[in-house]
């Protein structure tokens, strides 16, 4: 038989190697160990720089002056900022924003939610000014809660046809708007306001000093015609 095997008779048999599974005291088991957790505690860190955004609040519409901050209008943006005096500068997303806010100026559709750019409903008085306006003057998209420029010229002056279908006279140009960047608080249909008399209502809301100003202007024009921009 040991012939069928390939040994000579006589010769001896050399053990079998065997794995032998390292022990609990074997520094290369604990080196293994070390590289793992080392490996993981680096791909954390590297993760954590990679997404140091932080969530703050931001508008999610065009919205003007006088505009009550309402949690329906806001959506979260994530912001890298530069340091921590940054940050407190608007309203972490973390925490809801507190009610009984309006708007002192204008915020753009996705811009972030500044405190400086908001303040109590009470710090000062608002009108709404409802305005009667040529629906052909008006952009469709026009409704409520969108941010309008409001220009006003004299039919009597610049050419324009006149409420009695009588024309103009051109003559001082118009310069800018009497109402910057106002914002639409009611917009009803043209069936539900003057489908009679062909016009249509739409409702600003302005502060006391401006509202004045326009109803001025307005009272010295023989023939106002109203035209209402709407920024893009």
């Amino acid at each position: 038989m040991s012939r069928d095997l390939g040994i000579s008779p006589g010769a001896s048999v050399p053990p079998a190697t065997r794995v032998v599974r390292p022990g609990w005291r074997d520094p290369r088991l604990w080196l293994g160990l070390l590289l793992v957790a080392g490996s993981i505690v680096l791909g954390a860190r590297v993760l954590a720089a990679a997404d140091d955004t932080v969530a703050v609040w931001s508008l999610g519409d065009d919205r003007g002056a006088g505009s009550t901050v309402e949690p329906a209008d806001l959506m979260v943006e994530r912001v890298r900022f530069a340091d921590a005096a940054s940050l407190d500068r608007y309203f972490p997303a973390d925490e809801p924003v507190p009610s009984g806010l309006v708007l002192t100026r204008a915020v753009g559709a996705g811009e972030l939610l500044a405190r400086s750019a908001v303040g109590p409903a009470d710090a000062g008085p608002t009108l709404q000014v409802p305005l009667e306006v040529d629906p052909n003057r008006v952009p469709p998209a026009v409704d409520a809660g969108s941010v309008v420029d409001v220009w006003v010229s004299d039919a009597a002056a610049t050419g324009e046809p006149r409420a009695d279908g009588a024309a103009g006279i051109a003559d001082t140009p118009v310069t800018g708007p009497a109402l910057s960047e106002v914002t639409v608080v009611a917009a009803p249909s043209y069936d539900d306001t003057f489908a009679v008399t062909g016009a249509r209502q739409l409702v600003v809301v302005v502060d006391d000093e401006r509202a004045a100003a326009f109803e001025q202007l307005l009272a010295s024009l023989d023939d106002p015609v109203i035209r209402i921009l709407q920024r893009a």
